[in-house]
């Protein structure tokens, strides 16, 4: 039953017991008040019948029956002894044989002088009657009136009160229908309201003028924007979480505690191979590698495992994982690949660094030795000191070539581009080596295409990459060959080509060309004066031009290596 039911139902109780009550209270006053009120006229009529007794005895019969008549009411007059001596309700006849009226209550009170009263069945009459008893008299005068009169009274009074009730209870019950529905509308109103705040929609709150709901509603009101207010900070703070854990480059999975996972950032999708809207399996299904899923299993177990390195699909994987408080688990996936390979160039160059300075050093060292202690004649000296000097402007070679690329890599060194004539640095560059080119018979030759005339570059990052580039050439070219540099337009830059005649290079050597310290020759580089760092030097320089090195060959054909420089980007369409 709704609210409304409950309060016109608990008033119509309210009245109905309410009538009840009333109707038996009424009842019970009434009864007393008439029952009083033919009791003081009883002992009245007592009283006057008493006083207007005739000295002789053998007028008393008739009185009392002349009273009756005149009055309705049964009058009798009873000895001192308790014999009745007169009875208008008996005939003459029998009035001797009546019983003794001395224990009678009423009679008994008066024969002791006082007003004596008692309601009871008449047993002469067989009807409730109402005895009244006064001194007087042959000793007690009695009077006794029937109370059907009272009792009609008191029915008449019943029935109007009751139908007073009724038009009462018909009253109170609308009136109840009106204030329950004055009452219900706004707690419903009050109810929908707060099925919206906790639907997450736009709550209507209701003005019901009764102070005590709108006191409540007040209070949902403000219940609601405390609520909103917290919400929109718990959105917040969640979607800063969301935004920091996809933005994180360590792959970050969550699950709940039935395996399925709840969280899995753009890094765990890239990790773990899956497309980032792609839905990742449960998080028992979700490795395939033994190694990760021993780290799930122990996880599940309740095993916080730390930094557990694993390879997937050719990653190097630091996988960590605890579990979560209410349940389910954490994963962190960091990609170390990258790192790792560092570490392998790093050791690969601290290897090739103290390989290219042992060589010279122990040249240098051996040599040193030898003039120190032999004392050779001045020619061997002479020679001695001349590899000497060769190694260690070999090793000056390398340090410069080792502090230029650290200086390139590390970001020290930003390009100032301009526009340079190409042919005119290409022939700066080469200047350098014209004598070594010329004893050998190895011709140069520029070739600049219309639109190649002018690369947009920083002069002496231009100048070492053609140096380099010149030399290499240079060295890998046999007697009798040529060397070339092509200039051109395309996609936006300038195009330059250095070519060779010599050796060329293997295609499997290709892809590492531009590696530090390799060498598809080693011993011939080394012998030749080669650091191994001049092609690493020329692909840093170009890409600070965001520019980009490529290179072909072909096994006894020669080689060509490609750097392209884009055009100013104000001048790019």
């Amino acid at each position: 039953m709704n609210f409304a039911g409950r309060l016109v139902g608990g008033t119509i109780a309210v009245i109905v017991v309410a009538i009840v009550v009333l109707i038996a209270g009424a009842e019970i006053a009434l009864r007393r008040d008439l029952e009083q009120d033919i009791r003081v006229t009883l002992e009245r009529e007592a009283r006057l019948v008493s006083d207007g007794l005739p000295a002789e005895s053998a007028h008393w019969q008739d009185l009392v029956e002349r009273v009756a008549r005149e009055t309705g009411l049964r009058v009798t007059l009873i000895a001192r002894d308790g014999r009745v001596v007169a009875e208008s309700d008996e005939p003459r006849e029998t009035i001797p044989r009546i019983e003794n009226h001395r224990t009678r209550p009423e009679v008994a009170a008066a024969l002791s002088g006082q007003v004596g009263s008692d309601r009871r069945l008449s047993r002469t009459v067989n009807r409730p009657l109402l005895y009244v008893a006064v001194p007087g008299g042959p000793g007690v005068v009695r009077l006794a009136a029937p109370l059907g009169g009272a009792d009609q009274i008191v029915r008449h009074a019943q029935r109007s009160f009751l139908g007073a009730s009724m038009l009462a209870l018909v009253i109170g019950t609308l009136l109840a229908f009106v204030a329950a529905r004055s009452i219900a509308s706004p707690l419903t109103a009050i109810a929908a309201a707060a099925r919206s705040i906790a639907q997450g929609a736009t709550p209507r709150f209701p003005r019901s003028g009764i102070p005590d709901i709108d006191g409540l509603v007040r209070a949902l009101r403000e219940m609601h924007d405390q609520l909103d207010q917290r919400f929109n900070e718990l959105r917040r703070e969640r979607a800063e979480t969301a935004a920091l854990v996809e933005a994180m480059v360590e792959g970050v999975i969550a699950t709940d505690p039935r395996g399925r996972i709840v969280t899995a950032n753009a890094a765990a999708h890239r990790l773990l191979g899956y497309q980032p809207d792609e839905v990742l399996p449960n998080i028992a299904q979700l490795f395939r590698v033994k190694a990760a899923r021993d780290v799930v299993d122990a996880v599940l177990d309740g095993t916080t495992v730390l930094e557990q390195e694993l390879e997937l699909d050719g990653h190097s994987i630091l996988l960590s994982a605890r579990p979560l408080p209410p349940g389910g688990v954490l994963l962190v996936l960091h990609d170390v690949t990258e790192l790792r390979r560092l570490e392998t160039v790093r050791r690969d160059f601290v290897a090739n660094v103290s390989h290219e300075l042992k060589t010279p050093l122990t040249s240098i060292s051996g040599y040193a030795e030898t003039l120190v202690n032999d004392a050779p004649d001045a020619e061997t000296r002479c020679r001695f000191l001349g590899v000497i000097l060769t190694n260690a402007q070999r090793m000056q070679r390398l340090v410069d070539d080792l502090l230029d690329l650290s200086r390139i890599e590390s970001g020290r060194w930003q390009p100032a581009p301009e526009s340079l004539d190409a042919a005119q640095v290409a022939r700066d560059s080469w200047s350098l080596l014209a004598g070594r080119a010329s004893s050998r018979q190895i011709q140069f030759e520029t070739v600049i295409d219309p639109g190649g005339e002018q690369v947009y570059a920083d002069l002496d990052a231009l100048r070492q990459v053609l140096s380099n580039l010149l030399d290499n050439a240079l060295r890998y070219t046999p007697a009798g060959g040529r060397i070339s540099l092509y200039t051109g337009r395309e996609d936006g830059g300038v195009l330059l080509r250095v070519r060779d005649t010599g050796t060329g290079i293997a295609g499997e050597h290709l892809p590492r060309i531009f590696e530090r310290f390799y060498r598809v020759d080693p011993g011939r580089s080394r012998a030749e004066g080669g650091t191994g760092l001049g092609l690493a030097i020329v692909k840093h320089l170009v890409e600070a031009h965001d520019g980009r090195v490529s290179a072909t060959s072909e096994l006894g054909k020669g080689t060509e290596i490609a750097c392209w420089f884009p055009d100013p980007i104000e001048t790019r369409s």
